[in-house]
């Protein structure tokens, strides 16, 4: 039961994560024609949330299980969110950042709850590690928003 426990919580992080990668894929491409200087931060999340995700695969696979592919629910609807604010003109640094934000938020919320879940077993360094970095990048766009809405 611990091991479909761990797996579980293993798989809400590689969906959590695919979100990322979806959100900030869609994130650049908002802000393609501005040639923004945010496209390279948000090509360097994609590809740390790349990175997490093969090693959460992994892990699901070294614990037996199936390694979920999809993303979030919630991801799917904040990004349909992204596309309807750009219809109407949210496609600028300041607006993208924010939506950015918010899917950091969620990212978050997914790393807290997987810790304090208990049901890591021997996968928590390699959690808390993501946790760690999440966390930063959280704060790098937290300060990018900062700046481009002062």
């Amino acid at each position: 039961m611990q091991q479909e426990n761990q797996i579980e919580v293993l798989n809400d992080l590689i969906r959590i994560n695919n979100d990322r990668i979806e959100g900030y894929r869609k994130a650049a491409e908002q802000l393609k024609d501005d040639r923004s200087s945010l496209i390279p931060v948000f090509d360097k999340l994609q590809a740390e949330s790349q990175a997490n995700t093969i090693d959460l695969k992994n892990e699901v696979l070294r614990l037996g299980g199936s390694p979920d592919e999809g993303t979030t629910a919630g991801g799917k609807i904040y990004r349909a969110w992204m596309d309807v604010k750009a219809t109407f003109g949210g496609d600028n640094p300041a607006s993208v950042l924010v939506s950015c934000e918010g899917g950091e938020d969620a990212a978050k919320r997914a790393y807290k709850s997987a810790v304090e879940s208990g049901d890591l077993g021997d996968s928590s360094s390699i959690v808390m590690s993501q946790r760690d970095a999440q966390l930063l990048s959280h704060d790098q766009i937290k300060i990018l928003r900062d700046q481009y809405n002062s």
